[in-house]
Formats: structure tokens, C-alpha cells, sequence
């Protein structure tokens, strides 16, 4: 078991690396990378055009809008939107950009889809 759980973190890290990859060559500064509180975690943090960009990777072969609540269940956003919450009052130099809440998806080593503003705070839970 042991095993089989370093193999699918070692997949998490390699599809971050995948994504920090393609936000760089499209003009993304990555600011911080798996941001840890006890809230949650933040895969990957980024700056451009005055947007701060609080993104999740997911490793899958194929999604589509309609499945993204669930491959990103409520419980997760929460997390995700408490943890930057967490971040932004810990630096305050990023207050005066835009927040946005962003889904990269990786398939097969390179990034399949980035979804730019997946979801909001204010969106309805499951």
C-alpha cells in the first residue's frame, strides 16, 4: 500500500510540474507552490495582468465543465477558498489584485485544459 501511495503522489508532483510548465510559457508568474495551512492546501499560486489565480491540478484523461463539481466536490472548494483567504491575510502586497479560483487539468504529461475561474466563493455547495 505504501507503494501504491508514493506512486500516486509522485503523479500529483509530476502533473504540478506539468502545469507550472504551461503557466510560465503563457506569461504566468508562480508566486508559491502547495501553500499548506490547516485549512487545506493550495496546489499552485500565480500572478497575471492583476489577477492572483489560486489554482487545483487534477491528473485525469478527460472532463468537461458539467463534471467539474464533481471532480472538485464542495468540500474541497471550501478548502481551497478558506486556505486563500489564510494566504491573502498573510500577504497583504497581493490585496490589490483580482481573485480568481482556477482548475488545471493534466492528461498524459501536458496540460489538457485549464479552466480559468472554475469556481467562486459565493458559489451555491452541493
Amino acid at each position: 500500500m505504501f507503494a501504491l501511495q508514493k506512486c500516486a503522489v509522485q503523479k500529483g508532483r509530476d502533473g504540478e510540474d506539468e502545469a507550472v510548465r504551461f503557466l510560465l510559457k503563457s506569461g504566468w508568474e508562480v508566486i508559491y507552490r502547495n501553500f499548506r495551512s490547516r485549512r487545506g492546501e493550495i496546489d499552485i499560486i500565480a500572478l497575471r495582468d492583476g489577477i492572483l489565480a489560486f489554482m487545483e491540478v487534477k491528473i485525469a484523461n478527460r472532463f468537461t465543465q458539467e463534471d467539474l463539481q464533481h471532480v472538485i466536490r464542495a468540500k474541497k472548494r471550501r478548502s481551497i477558498i478558506e486556505t486563500s483567504k489564510l494566504f491573502l491575510a498573510m500577504n497583504r502586497k497581493y490585496s490589490q489584485y483580482h481573485i480568481r479560483y482556477d482548475v488545471i487539468l493534466i492528461a498524459e504529461n501536458a496540460c489538457a485544459r485549464h479552466m480559468e475561474g472554475a469556481f467562486a466563493e459565493n458559489d451555491e455547495a452541493e
